[in-house]
């Protein structure tokens, strides 16, 4: 199993929404985390109600900062787009996935930030099925 964490500011959208796809479609093959460098200590309301429309419950995740995660070295470390604002984390490898913050956006802008989250996840998963 993969060590994977997902990164961005508030840890109340992006990266809440990559861990929960990443423990649905990636159960066998990633150990999924999220946090924020300054997390906000709420998930967002509009993601929960996104991630419900595709079967997920996020209202059961909570908001972590990166002071809340394991201290261990990741396989991979996953920014979503967040820059500068992202404190650097012991991994073997660093993506930048550069998503768009959908915290003022509206509901189907939203949920194509959710799906765009699920496909890169997918992805992810894919090539990791394809490195064993």
């Amino acid at each position: 199993m993969k060590k994977v964490l997902f990164v961005c500011i508030e840890n109340s959208s992006r990266s809440q929404m990559a861990e929960a796809f990443a423990k649905r479609h990636g159960k066998d093959v990633i150990e999924s985390y999220s946090a924020g460098s300054r997390a906000s200590g709420k998930v967002n309301d509009k993601a929960i109600k996104s991630m419900q429309a595709v079967g997920y419950d996020l209202s059961t995740h909570q908001s972590k900062s990166l002071n809340e995660i394991p201290d261990v070295e990741y396989d991979f470390a996953i920014t979503m787009g967040c820059g500068d604002d992202c404190p650097y984390v012991k991994a073997k490898q660093r993506q930048d996935w550069a998503i768009p913050d959908p915290k003022n956006m509206n509901d189907s802008e939203f949920d194509q930030v959710r799906d765009l989250i699920e496909e890169k996840v997918l992805s992810l998963i894919n090539t990791l099925n394809i490195e064993e």
